[in-house]
Formats: structure tokens, sequence, C-alpha cells
């Protein structure tokens, strides 16, 4: 892997360096079980329909949240 190309963002309040990934992979890196998170990049929510074609840039900010259900 070349170094050149990794990346550092903010994952949930955790700076990781990262090489450059769209949103899409971080989130099957992040998450192999499959399961269901929404995704925000800079505190802007981003469509489960929109993860393949949004590229993480330095800095980017993301937030991965797993939805939580109950009453």
């Amino acid at each position: 892997m070349n170094s050149d190309a990794d990346i550092e963002i903010s994952l949930n309040g955790t700076f990781i360096r990262i090489p450059c990934l769209n949103l899409a992979d971080l989130i099957r890196r992040e998450n192999p079980e499959g399961n269901a998170v929404a995704a925000a990049i800079n505190g802007e929510f981003v469509p489960r329909s929109q993860h393949n074609a949004i590229d993480l840039r330095d800095g980017d900010l993301v937030d991965l949240v797993s939805p939580v259900g109950g009453g």
C-alpha cells in the first residue's frame, strides 16, 4: 500500500488514517456484518443511494450511526 495515498479522517470522533476510499467502502470496512447504518459527512446526512458516489477526503468528519429501535 502506498502511504502517500492515505488520508486522515475523523470517524465517530476518532482520527484514523485510511487508504483513500469512498463512503460505501468505509462502511463495509467498519461494518463487515452489514448492519444498517446512517452516515453523515461533515455534519450532512448522506442518503444510502449516494454512498458509492462519495469519495472521502483528507480531514472529513464521518459519523456512522446504527439505528436503535424501541419505544
